[in-house]
């Protein structure tokens, strides 16, 4: 038995209700991204009681707690802590009604939809595990909440401040996500399992005039249109069928009123893709395409491209995961299975890839499992409310146990002592 997930369950057994209270409350006062100060205010807190080094301020509003506890290696676990600028509706007794001003001065409802609040309660209750538990292992723990992953600024922002901070690399990053799955399931992979990720805003430029005299103008709105139509053929014929990518327009902003042709439009894109070489070559036929198409229309300037956000590809370090996978399937037996790789993105493997060590990155089921399962018989997963819905509600039991038990059962590869 892992003596790590072992002295979970009495510790489960005495502060179960306090865990998931702080959940229910952090899911109630959601924050944006780097802005996460109420948040990382309770991590510090309980973290300073659990006896952990405590460094906040990591990042703008990252905290990171350290635990020495004698020779072995150092294992950092991480939690991002940021939620989304919409608004929820699960109809839970605790949910989010919150607002707050975006990074635009935008007033705006604030929902954690994304499982965030789940993950800082998992990672505080791993902590309070390992701080109980130093009997059974060796090593020096980094427990890092990370802010701003929905906007890929947060981890590099924690990496930027981390010398400087005086803090310690980790030997090695483990990370979970709670996704849609049968609750009581994980699912690890080796190699890719998340795709890479790039946003960026394309302005197209035109001449405005009167609705009644086109002839006077030209038209960004009929360009942005075009030009639409013409990016969704990158995939379908640029990109190898046995390659996969994602293009999305997710907005078109362009005008007033319906009788003024205006000035210029507005596209707002992103993309997914899983190697280096089809990402270049999509971010090439974007801006391609994008000139090609104000050419054709004669407009005054070529398009202005801003990069809004990118996320790297996460790629599981192959030894790293099959040390994961062994202490999953040791732990869960066969509720623990391979995943498939997913279109999300994120930004953990900044921590990995900054300090050139192995990560791990695994994702925790959160659908009820009978829901899950008649979901399968039917083929209408695609139809349960999935992260970034405002529906989204992952069942807290058993989520919360197998949760803490995955990250414990992972940290253990490592600082677990011989038997």
């Amino acid at each position: 038995m892992n003596p790590l997930t072992q002295a979970l369950a009495p510790l489960l057994k005495a502060h179960q209700s306090d865990w998931l209270a702080l959940y229910r409350d952090i899911h109630q006062h959601p924050e944006l991204s780097m802005q996460e100060t109420r948040t990382a205010g309770l991590v510090e807190q309980r973290l300073q009681t659990m006896g952990y080094e405590v460094t906040s301020g990591v990042g703008i509003t990252g905290v990171v707690g350290i635990l020495r506890n004698g020779d072995g290696p150092s294992v950092m676990l991480r939690a991002d802590m940021d939620a989304l600028p919409m608004a929820e509706d699960t109809g839970l007794p605790y949910a989010s009604t919150a607002t707050a001003r975006d990074a635009d001065g935008n007033e705006v409802p604030v929902a954690h939809s994304c499982g965030h609040d789940l993950h800082v309660t998992w990672l505080l209750a791993t902590a309070q595990v390992l701080a109980a538990a130093r009997d059974a292992w060796s090593g020096t723990l980094l427990v890092v909440f990370q802010p701003g992953e929905e906007t890929a600024q947060g981890a590099r922002a924690m990496v930027a401040n981390w010398d400087a901070r005086g803090l310690p690399h980790a030997d090695v990053v483990l990370g979970q996500h709670v996704m849609v799955g049968a609750a009581g399931s994980v699912s690890h992979r080796p190699g890719v399992i998340l795709s890479a990720a790039d946003s960026l805003q394309v302005t197209l430029h035109g001449r405005g005039s009167h609705g009644s005299q086109p002839q006077t103008s030209i038209d960004p709105v009929v360009m942005a249109a075009s030009t639409v139509l013409r990016l969704q053929t990158i995939v379908s014929r640029e990109i190898s069928p046995l390659d996969s990518a994602v293009l999305t327009i997710g907005a078109l902003q362009a005008g007033t009123k319906e009788n003024i042709i205006p000035d210029k439009a507005t596209l707002k894109l992103n993309m997914r893709t899983y190697n280096e070489g089809v990402r270049e070559h999509m971010l090439g036929a974007i801006h391609r395409i994008c000139r090609a198409e104000a050419d054709a229309s004669g407009a005054p300037q070529p398009p202005d491209f801003e990069n809004l956000s990118r996320y790297p590809l996460t790629e599981n370090d192959a030894a790293a995961a099959a040390r994961v996978a062994d202490a999953f399937h040791a732990e869960f037996g066969d509720a623990a299975h391979e995943a498939r790789r997913a279109s999300a993105s994120e930004d953990f493997s900044e921590f990995g890839r900054a300090w050139n060590v192995p990560y791990a990155f695994w994702f925790v089921g959160g659908t009820d499992p009978a829901t899950y399962a008649k979901a399968v018989a039917d083929g209408t997963v695609r139809t349960i409310p999935s992260n970034h819905s405002p529906r989204f509600a992952p069942v807290l039991e058993p989520t919360f146990e197998v949760g803490a038990r995955a990250m414990l059962a992972a940290a253990s590869a490592w600082l677990c002592k011989p038997a």
